[in-house]
C-alpha cells in the first residue's frame, strides 16, 4: 500500500468520525452523560489524530495523479487549501479536547463552557473537513462536478463523456 492508497482510505475517517462525535455530545447532553460527553471528545482527539497521515499523505496522492487525464490542477489546488484550513481546525478541536478531558471535567464551574465550545468546534470542523473532502472527490469523480467545476475538470484534455460526438439517429 503506498501513501496514495493510505490517504483514500483514511481520508473518510476525520470526516464521518467528527459528525459522529458531534452525535455523540450531542447524545451525551440530553442524556446529560458525563461519560457520553467523554467519549465524543475521546473521538474527537482520536480524529485529529488519524487526521494527521490523511494530511502528510496529500502531497504524494496530489503527485500520483496529477498528470492523469481528466485531472484538474485547479482542483487539486483548492482541494488542498481546503485541507490547510481543515487539518488546523481539526488539530484545535483535537487538543481542545483533549484539554477538555482533564482540564474541563475538574473545573466543575467551568465544565459546562468547555463542552459547549468543543461542541461549537465540532461543528465548524465538520463543515471544513466535509467541505474538503467534497473538493476532494471532485478531482476523480467527475459525475459530482457542476458548471464551473467541470470545466476546470477539463482542462487536462480530459472532455466530458460524448462530447464532440455528434448522436446518430439512424
Amino acid at each position: 500500500m503506498d501513501s496514495t492508497h493510505l490517504h483514500l482510505i483514511l481520508n473518510h475517517f476525520p470526516i464521518i468520525g467528527t459528525i459522529l462525535g458531534t452525535g455523540i455530545m450531542a447524545y451525551g447532553y440530553l442524556t446529560h452523560s458525563d461519560p457520553t460527553k467523554k467519549a465524543a471528545l475521546w473521538n474527537w482527539f482520536i480524529m485529529a489524530l488519524i487526521a494527521i497521515p490523511v494530511y502528510l499523505t496529500g502531497e504524494p496522492a496530489e503527485e500520483s495523479v496529477e498528470g492523469l487525464a481528466g485531472v484538474s490542477e485547479a482542483l487539486i489546488e483548492q482541494h488542498e487549501e481546503a485541507a490547510e484550513l481543515a487539518i488546523w481546525a481539526m488539530e484545535a478541536l483535537g487538543l481542545f479536547s483533549l484539554i477538555t478531558l482533564f482540564v474541563g471535567f475538574k473545573e466543575k464551574n467551568n465544565k459546562k463552557i468547555f463542552i459547549a465550545s468543543a461542541f461549537a468546534l465540532s461543528l465548524v470542523t465538520f463543515g471544513l473537513m466535509a467541505r474538503t473532502g467534497y473538493l476532494g472527490g471532485q478531482i476523480r469523480h467527475t459525475e459530482i462536478r457542476s458548471g464551473a467545476t467541470a470545466q476546470a475538470g477539463t482542462e487536462n484534455g480530459a472532455g466530458q463523456a460524448g462530447e464532440g460526438e455528434e448522436e446518430d439517429d439512424d
